[in-house]
């Protein structure tokens, strides 16, 4: 398999608001090829001249960079100026992906279902009154962030004003969607075929990034206990997103469904998180699909 592969770089770290989470996948990625015999080494763009990869003879790359810089396009075109191959999306799927506003335009115009949305920028001013009328309580999110990094919610005014200006802190651009009280899903994508649907349960109000990394209080379901109607609407909903913002390889698409059974999608997700237990490893187990064979069929991916 070494010889197959021949030197491969797990881009791991880097310097966007979701390193911590970064270094914890590329760790358990580069041990899983370790442990498959295959050559791999650590590398942190935010420590290192990307340039030494070629230097070091790498031939190949397992991106396990979250957010910006590393999941936005930007590694992407760097390595595909260097002729190097990677895992996941190319440029423009990673790039569409990570831009939420434009993520729900796409949506909107391929009549996918999505959440209702404005988009509100921090240098054009914004009418906070006139939002809370139109949606009532809403979910506030910076639009190229990830691992729910400067979301929350508000239900009037002035939680409104607070959920923007924090928001703000991250990004120039703000999504403002209308909250859906219901059950959260993802459908982790491998190869362009949707695995089993996972359902998220937390107490904390919605998966935030306290529940997905800091307390053991989030409940996982997979497969979620929805019927075998519902599991292939979603699937098929999913693998269209996937397929709409050109995103390709592997990767998450969120949704949830309000209390009258109706699917909305989120987002999609072009480097989700790769630690054993995360929710793409969570699903190809319930595929039967060890975490090792995951990270080799991503990683085949490159050839």
């Amino acid at each position: 398999m070494s010889k197959q592969f021949s030197k491969v770089a797990v881009l791991l770290g880097g310097s966007s608001a979701e390193r911590e989470v970064s270094l914890k996948s590329g760790a358990a990625v580069l041990k899983a090829l370790l442990q498959q015999g295959i050559d791999a080494i650590a590398f942190d763009p935010a420590e290192r001249n990307l340039m030494e990869l070629k230097t070091l003879g790498v031939k190949r790359v397992f991106i396990a960079l979250h957010g910006r810089g590393g999941e936005d396009g930007t590694i992407q075109g760097a390595l595909e100026y260097m002729g190097i191959p990677y895992t996941g999306s190319g440029v423009l799927g990673s790039a569409l992906a990570m831009d939420k506003a434009r993520c729900k335009h796409l949506f909107e115009s391929a009549k996918l279902s999505t959440a209702k949305y404005a988009v509100v920028d921090k240098h054009t001013g914004f009418d906070a009154e006139a939002l809370i009328a139109e949606f009532g309580k809403v979910m506030v999110k910076p639009s190229h962030e990830g691992s729910s990094i400067g979301m929350a919610q508000a239900h009037d005014v002035t939680s409104l004003n607070q959920a923007l200006q924090e928001a703000f802190k991250f990004d120039d651009q703000v999504l403002v969607e209308q909250w859906i009280t219901g059950r959260e899903f993802t459908v982790a994508m491998l190869g362009g075929e949707p695995l089993p649907v996972i359902e998220m349960k937390t107490p904390r109000g919605f998966y935030d990034y306290e529940a997905k990394y800091k307390v053991n209080s989030t409940e996982y379901y997979c497969p979620a206990d929805i019927s075998a109607a519902h599991t292939q609407q979603l699937q098929v909903m999913a693998k269209h997103a996937f397929e709409l913002v050109g995103a390709s390889g592997w990767g998450r698409v969120d949704a949830m469904q309000d209390e009258q059974g109706h699917f909305y999608l989120l987002e999609v997700n072009t480097v989700p998180g790769m630690t054993e237990k995360s929710l793409v490893p969570m699903a190809a187990k319930a595929q039967g699909i060890t975490f090792e064979q995951l990270v080799v069929r991503i990683l085949e991916q490159t050839l």
